[in-house]
């Protein structure tokens, strides 16, 4: 222990030693030293007095011998880190002093009134001449970028993230009224409106021309259950299903509160004479819930519930035709339009995949096929993405720039959507600052270009291991094998041709806003 203390104190007296950087030292460097050694100084001594009264303790020869050594490899490896730390403040001090020196024996250093009036202008001057030429480049990228951001989609965006909240608070109006018009029917019960899609994800910027799409799912009325029954041989996620429609006994609430008739139970004759019909002869056809009658029912609705509020509104509302949907168009005295679809929506067990009455791809003709979605999947991926990015976050803008240039046939903003998805799951949220946009913008259109080249580009959501716990999933989307959303470019030599030139056009619109 004591040839211990003796190499200790030896290195102490190396490192103490003053470093001959110049042949003096200013008053204040000098002083700077003196103070790290006092404090270095009373350091060893406190060590030394806890360690005094550690070995004065009766404690037993095993455990005095445990904290003997256990002490010392602390106070050991403290001295040591606190040298080194020492040596290099010493060694920064000093070299700073000669680039000084330096600087003032070559003839830079200007009088004390110069420096006051350009050292801001220096500084500047000097961050960008260090840079190397691809660095500067990359500089005068980003701000570009940042530039044509807040000159053609800052604004546009801000207006359409005002106009969701007051989408959401209309519909919403609207839905409460109709509850409150449908309390004694037996009749589909309307939830709580979902905004979905890229308004409401945060990525649209389109303005006048944007359609804020809502989700409204529907709760089967008392009496009544929803059974779904999806295709089994058809890809996810767009697997078409039905809605089977059930009766549930209810002769024990019959007999309990007398205010409803059994429809399981009693002749469809009573049921008819003694209360409203019933959900299975208004809304559906045979068993099945009917997308285009419950659309029709939820339109007339809608009529029926803004002659009660429009007293309180500020714009006037039309139901536009539509036979899977409730489009409305809202006009306010400003002059200004604004388009909202409904869709309709029951909801897979608890997970939050509906089908919904969205408008299904040619060759549906049957009015009770529903179409499986994973809007509300999505929207809580950015959800998710958007407490765990930094602030101010650039992944939203870089979807905006691109699906903003983007003029394509083949390629949508679904293709850059899922490459931005993928690339979240993959990047460390700090990787997204604000700072790093035009990286994050070469980063999509290298996977883009990559997917292309292999004509294959997966859905973010079926068989993928990097989609966060926090997006819940049935266990059909965890266990499918990876959809391709460019089988498209591998069936069409054509397509994978125009999407390729279409890639490439992206690619130049961008590089000219860099120049």
């Amino acid at each position: 222990m004591a040839v211990g203390l003796v190499l200790v104190l030896a290195m102490l007296g190396i490192v103490l030693q003053p470093l001959k950087v110049s042949d003096h030292m200013d008053a204040a460097t000098e002083q700077r030293m003196q103070q790290h050694e006092e404090q270095l100084s009373q350091e060893m001594t406190r060590l030394q007095q806890e360690f005094a009264e550690t070995m004065q303790e009766p404690q037993s020869g095993l455990f005095r011998r445990d904290v003997v050594f256990a002490t010392w490899d602390l106070w050991q490896f403290g001295t040591f880190a606190g040298g080194l730390v020492l040596l290099f403040g010493l060694f920064w001090m000093a070299t700073e002093q000669d680039f000084d020196k330096s600087d003032s024996s070559s003839g830079l250093s200007s009088s004390s009134s110069e420096e006051e009036g350009e050292g801001e202008e220096q500084e500047a001057a000097g961050a960008v001449h260090w840079l190397s030429p691809e660095q500067q480049l990359d500089s005068t990228g980003q701000r570009a970028l940042e530039t044509f951001y807040e000159q053609h989609l800052c604004g546009p965006a801000q207006d359409v993230a005002h106009t969701c909240k007051v989408v959401e608070e209309l519909v919403g109006n609207l839905l409460h009224a109709c509850h409150m018009i449908s309390l004694t029917t037996f009749l589909p019960r309307l939830e709580r409106c979902i905004g979905v899609g890229s308004v409401f994800e945060g990525w649209s910027h389109r303005g006048e021309d944007t359609v804020y799409s809502l989700l409204v799912p529907l709760k089967p009325p008392p009496g009544h259950s929803f059974h779904l029954e999806l295709g089994t041989g058809e890809e996810l996620p767009a697997r078409h299903g039905r809605v089977h429609v059930k009766l549930e006994c209810m002769c024990e609430r019959e007999q309990l509160l007398g205010d409803v008739l059994c429809f399981r139970h009693r002749s469809q004759s009573q049921v008819r004479r003694y209360q409203r019909p019933g959900l299975l002869h208004t809304l559906c056809t045979g068993f099945y819930l009917d997308v285009e009658k419950t659309a029709h029912w939820f339109q007339l609705f809608v009529r029926n519930a803004w002659d009660v509020i429009a007293a309180e509104q500020n714009c006037q509302l039309t139901v536009l035709p539509s036979s899977r949907s409730c489009k409305l168009q809202l006009a306010y005295d400003s002059g200004r339009t604004v388009h909202v679809e409904i869709m309709l929506g029951v909801q897979q067990d608890d997970l939050g995949v509906f089908v919904g009455s969205q408008e299904a791809e040619a060759g549906l003709s049957s009015s009770t096929t529903w179409l499986e979605s994973c809007a509300l999947q999505e929207l809580l991926f950015f959800r998710f993405v958007a407490r765990q990015a930094p602030q101010d976050s650039c992944h939203l803008a870089c979807l905006q720039l691109l699906t903003y240039l983007l003029e394509g046939s083949v390629l949508s903003s679904v293709h850059l959507k899922t490459v931005t998805m993928h690339l979240l799951a993959l990047l460390p949220p700090s990787e997204w600052c604000p700072e790093h946009l035009l990286e994050r913008l070469r980063d999509v259109l290298h996977y883009l270009h990559r997917c292309l080249e292999e004509k294959e580009l997966h859905h973010f959501l079926l068989g993928n291991e990097r989609v966060p716990r926090e997006v819940p999933l049935p266990v059909t989307f965890q266990t499918a094998s990876p959809l391709n959303l460019f089988q498209r470019l591998v069936q069409e030599p054509d397509a994978h041709t125009q999407a390729l030139c279409e890639f490439t056009e992206l690619q130049d619109r961008l590089r000219s806003l860099l120049d």
